[in-house]
This record gives C-alpha cells, sequence and structure tokens, in this order.
C-alpha cells in the first residue's frame, strides 16, 4: 500500500509539474509573441516621425523595437537609414551590419547598404551590395539595385555598363525616374543628345523638374541646334532655381531677361 501511495504522489508531482512546465512555455511564447508584435509597432510609428522630420522621438522608437526584438530586421534597417540621414555614418553602417547579422540574404539590406556605401564614395564595395540584391530570385523590386548600380557606376564613367543596368532596371519598371535621369546623364557624358533628350523627357512625364533635370535637358537642347527648346528650358531653370549652381552655367542672356 505505502508503494503504491508513494506512486500516486508521485505521478501526481509529475503531473504538476508538466502542467507548471506547460503553462511557462505558453506563457513565455505569448509574451515573445506580443514583444514581436509591439516592436513592429514601434517600427511603424518610427517611420511615421522620420517622415514628420521629429528624428529623436523616432530613434527612440526604434531603441525600443530592438530591445523588444533584437531580430527584428526592419528596426535595424529604418535605424541605418535614420543614421545615415542624419549624418552619422559609423553608426549607419554598424546597423547595416547588424541588419545583415539577422537576415543576411535579405535583398533589401544589401540594396541599403549598397546606396549608403555608394553616397560614401565606396563604389566596388557598393556594387558588391547592389549584385548580391539583383542576383536574388525573391527580390521582387530588383530594379531598384540595378537602378542604384548603373546610378552609382556613373562615378566611376564607366557608361557602358552603367548603361546596361540601367536598361534592365527599366526594362521591370519603364517609369523609374531615378534610372531615367542617370540614362539622360550618360546621353550627355556621351555625346547621345538625342537619346539625352528622349530619357529626361521621360523623366519629367514622371517627376517634377529639378535644377539638375532641366540642366540635363538645356544641355541636349542646345548640342541638338534646338534653340528656341533650350532657351524655353533655361528660362524654366532661372525662374524655379535661380540660386541652383546649375543656373548660373545657362546663357547670360537668360539670366538677362529675368532682371
Amino acid at each position: 500500500m505505502k508503494i503504491i501511495k508513494i506512486i500516486t504522489v508521485l505521478v501526481i508531482a509529475i503531473s504538476l509539474a508538466s502542467c507548471a512546465s506547460t503553462r511557462t512555455r505558453e506563457l513565455k511564447k505569448n509574451t515573445v509573441g506580443d514583444n514581436k508584435a509591439a516592436s513592429e509597432v514601434n517600427v511603424q510609428l518610427a517611420a511615421g516621425y522620420i517622415q514628420r522630420k521629429q528624428y529623436e522621438v523616432a530613434k527612440n522608437k526604434l531603441d525600443k523595437a530592438i530591445e523588444l526584438d533584437e531580430d527584428n530586421v526592419e528596426a535595424y534597417k529604418l535605424m541605418a537609414y535614420l543614421m545615415s540621414g542624419l549624418g552619422k555614418n559609423d553608426e549607419a553602417e554598424d546597423y547595416y551590419q547588424q541588419a545583415l547579422d539577422v537576415a543576411e540574404d535579405d535583398p533589401e539590406v544589401h540594396n541599403g547598404y549598397g546606396a549608403f556605401l555608394c553616397k560614401m564614395g565606396r563604389i566596388d564595395e557598393a556594387l558588391e551590395q547592389f549584385r548580391k540584391a539583383y542576383e536574388n530570385p525573391y527580390y521582387k523590386t530588383a530594379y531598384l539595385a540595378y537602378s542604384n548600380a548603373g546610378s552609382c557606376l556613373l562615378q566611376k564613367k564607366q557608361y557602358a555598363q552603367a548603361e546596361k543596368l540601367l536598361r534592365k532596371a527599366l526594362k521591370q519598371q519603364p517609369k523609374l525616374a531615378g534610372a531615367l535621369i542617370s540614362m539622360a546623364e550618360i546621353g550627355i557624358e556621351t555625346r547621345k543628345y538625342l537619346m539625352a533628350r528622349a530619357y529626361i523627357q521621360r523623366y519629367h512625364a514622371v517627376a517634377p523638374a529639378s535644377a539638375e533635370s532641366l540642366w540635363l535637358q538645356a544641355q541636349a537642347e542646345k548640342a541638338l541646334g534646338a534653340e528656341d527648346a533650350y532657351f524655353e528650358v533655361a528660362q524654366q531653370l532661372v525662374d524655379k532655381f535661380p540660386d541652383s549652381p546649375q543656373a548660373q552655367r545657362v546663357d547670360p542672356r537668360v539670366r538677362n531677361l529675368r532682371r
């Protein structure tokens, strides 16, 4: 009888311990799930604050997001973007590296990191990151990496390779503004002025004019001998962006008309 009682007690104890262990696991699982959800909310809030230029608040939200979920790659990506925008390049690069530690095959991280490296003038490193992005078969917006790589190559004056990549981007996304203006720039640099005109016109059909885009078009029109078109575009440049370096480079007769 004593043995039976002891066994019964042990069974009950094991059963209670098992129940307690199960409840602990469920509680822990729920807590982890809650933390991940809260982390995602903080990232979304941070993105909103960045749009409103409330950068300190955004950083606090991203710090909280990472604290809640150290594997939230979106938090690292957005933090890297924020730090880069604030000119804190060492911190930005550190966050890009942490994002890759969490998701080493994430094409968006590679593309973002590549854009950061290109801005820093580290072209070869940037091109390697872009390559890892656009060669990923699961990257639905690979045209962004093709475009970024092509535009980055302009800094090295490797126009043929840049054009090849930009055309791949435009084949996937014909209205991609960044690729269109880069193609126009290639046209100017390689003296293919009809090409430059065509691409900058396509650019102006999908994006607002900038000092840079108007200057590219003005150069193309002037080189093609289209004097009326040149003066029209140059006048827009001087009127809309009078203090820009590009406006200072137009024909003095255009600037004199504004006075």
